[in-house]
């Protein structure tokens, strides 16, 4: 089963920049990291290698401004428990 958890809002570049730093230092830990999704915390376990993808998408719509988007991508097996 698929569970997704999605929050967005508008924040302050520093805002931002607090929030991927708070994601980093839990990845940087070793152990599950809590990681907070909007008013939601969830615990997440990356191993110990996790891939990484970067996106960026520049576009100039026919109408409204142009816009700029950056996604960063970090997946990684879940290491099942032993069965006792």
């Amino acid at each position: 089963m698929a569970e997704k958890t999605v929050n967005e809002q508008t924040v302050t570049r520093e805002e931002a920049a607090d929030l991927v730093q708070e994601l980093a230092r839990e990845l940087r830990d070793e152990g599950p990291a809590e990681v907070r999704v909007g008013n939601k915390m969830l615990t997440l376990s990356p191993t110990p290698e996790v891939e990484y993808g970067i996106e960026v998408q520049e576009r100039s719509p026919m109408l409204g401004g142009p816009r700029e988007e950056i996604t960063v991508t970090l997946e990684w097996e879940v290491e099942e428990e032993p069965a006792p």
